[in-house]
């Protein structure tokens, strides 16, 4: 139930609850006081009464009815607080002061009591729903020797209906329950405050906890008081606090990384270059040289290409670090932009193609080969041959997938297939692969609006699923709904071919 209310809502809730409880609390111990001293008054009025009329006239009674009835009237006609209708009993005799019988309201507890007590006796009694009064007061005569007296036999009983006791007692309920209300209505005003006051610093801590997560690190709560929300207020301020610290240094550290590597690869791009140059050249006479300073020469050549392979990938990674990348797109045929791209590299002899025409997309060709380029290389180098590329369109996105016939991915490497510089064998640290290629790949296809993912297929090998919207940032050319292809069997990916990432 809580959790469908507002914390206002609750708090204004448990106030009036308590309101509610301590209004009638009061209202039920005062009803009951009042009650009993309402009854109590009656009561004691009517029995001191009814004693001294009795003990007036108790001297001079007669034994006979008529008579007797005669001295009933006289009693009752001087009751207090109220009328009282008076009957005598004696043996056989009943005489009463009034037209209406009333003897069934009289208990036999009061009768036996009444006979034997010589103060006499009362009791209240509920007969038919309405409250009566009843006193039982014992004729004592005949003094004894001693100074006593002795129950004459004859009992006079006095009925009092309680009616106007009654009323004052409604009435009393009547004016708690109409007090009830607008105690109420009265305790919300302290309700609605008590609740402004404690929402106020949760709704400020909300808001700096939004602020905060909006990359506003510099946030804080003002504080007020000395209370415990003024000490949440603080600790929220000095969590902030050196939240903000550990980010700026964290940010400074990236960035010094960033442009660490950045500088770096600049810097070595021009000797590269030269490099580079040189060993295609050197390469041209190696067969001319012994055969140890060409395999030498040959070792040097090999290592200064991925050496400026590696280089651009950091260049690249630079970029997309730096929000410095932006998409070219283009219109183009799918399946023909995946041919050039194996058709490029020579791969067209090495890898299978199902690629259905009629795929037209716009986005970055370059990039496009890139991401094919890195996915099908890995799969060359780290997954075994066949080596399938498949195109097809799903949902509203071109689906490129690159299925390898390897042994597929192990599970503790598929989490970081894509992480920068992660290699699944940690022994094969001089591999041909840089470790980039895989984490290149994601940057091209998020730039796309897109999404890779890697996984191992059931029939074995390892799966590559790039999957490009063909209205997402880039993209905006329509292409028809082509029948959907089987996937394949997840593949190993290297990092753009230069991650390993073995199964």
């Amino acid at each position: 139930m809580t959790a469908a209310f507002g914390l206002r809502t609750r708090l204004v809730i448990a106030f009036l609850l308590v309101a509610s409880v301590s209004a009638v609390t009061t209202a039920a111990l005062t009803y009951r006081e009042a009650r009993s001293a309402v009854l109590v008054r009656a009561q004691d009025t009517a029995v001191v009464s009814f004693r001294e009329e009795v003990e007036r006239f108790v001297p001079g009674l007669p034994m006979d009815p008529d008579s007797l009835q005669s001295y009933l009237y006289d009693i009752a006609a001087r009751a207090k607080p109220h009328p009282w209708i008076v009957f005598a009993e004696y043996g056989s005799v009943r005489a009463s002061s009034g037209d209406r019988p009333v003897s069934g309201v009289v208990t036999a507890e009061l009768r036996r009591t009444a006979l034997t007590s010589p103060r006499g006796s009362f009791e209240r009694v509920v007969k038919d729903g309405k409250a009566y009064l009843t006193i039982g007061m014992p004729v004592m005569t005949r003094v004894i020797a001693g100074g006593g007296a002795v129950p004459s036999g004859l009992v006079l009983f006095a009925v009092m209906p309680m009616t106007n006791e009654e009323v004052d007692i409604d009435a009393l309920v009547t004016a708690a329950r109409d007090g009830a209300l607008p105690g109420l209505a009265v305790a919300l005003v302290p309700a609605l405050l008590a609740a402004r006051s404690v929402l106020r610093p949760v709704r400020e801590l909300r808001r700096a906890a939004h602020s905060m997560g909006g990359g506003r690190l510099d946030t804080r709560i003002p504080i007020h008081g000395r209370d415990e929300m003024a000490d949440l207020a603080r600790t929220f301020n000095e969590s902030a606090a050196r939240l903000e610290r550990s980010v700026e240094e964290l940010r400074d550290a990236g960035a010094r990384a960033r442009r660490f590597a950045s500088d770096v690869s600049h810097e070595l791009r021009t000797p590269l270059a030269g490099m580079l140059a040189v060993t295609d050249v050197v390469d041209e006479d190696a067969g001319t040289l012994t055969p140890d300073t060409a395999r030498a020469v040959r070792l040097i050549s090999a290592e200064t290409g991925k050496l400026a392979a590696l280089v651009e990938d950091l260049m690249e990674i630079s970029r997309f670090d730096a929000r410095a990348v932006e998409l070219t797109t283009d219109e183009v045929d799918a399946a023909e932009a995946v041919r050039s791209t194996l058709s490029g590299r020579q791969w067209l002899g090495r890898v299978r193609t199902e690629l259905p025409d009629g795929f037209r997309i716009r986005l970055d060709p370059r990039r496009y080969d890139v991401i094919v380029a890195n996915l099908v290389g890995n799969a060359l180098r780290h997954g075994a041959e066949p080596v399938t590329v498949r195109l097809s369109a799903r949902g509203g996105a071109l689906i490129t997938e690159v299925h390898d016939g390897g042994p597929g991915i192990a599970p503790d490497v598929l989490p970081h297939i894509f992480d920068r510089f992660y290699k699944a064998d940690a022994a094969r640290s001089r591999s041909s692969g840089s470790g980039l290629g895989l984490a290149i790949t994601e940057e091209n296809v998020r730039l796309h609006g897109g999404t890779v993912r890697a996984e191992n297929a059931p029939g074995g090998g390892a799966l590559f699923t790039v999957e490009l919207p063909f209205d997402g940032p880039g993209s905006g050319s329509g292409a028809p709904d082509g029948p959907s292809l089987a996937h394949g069997g997840p593949g190993q990916a290297d990092s753009g071919g230069r991650t390993e990432a073995t199964g």
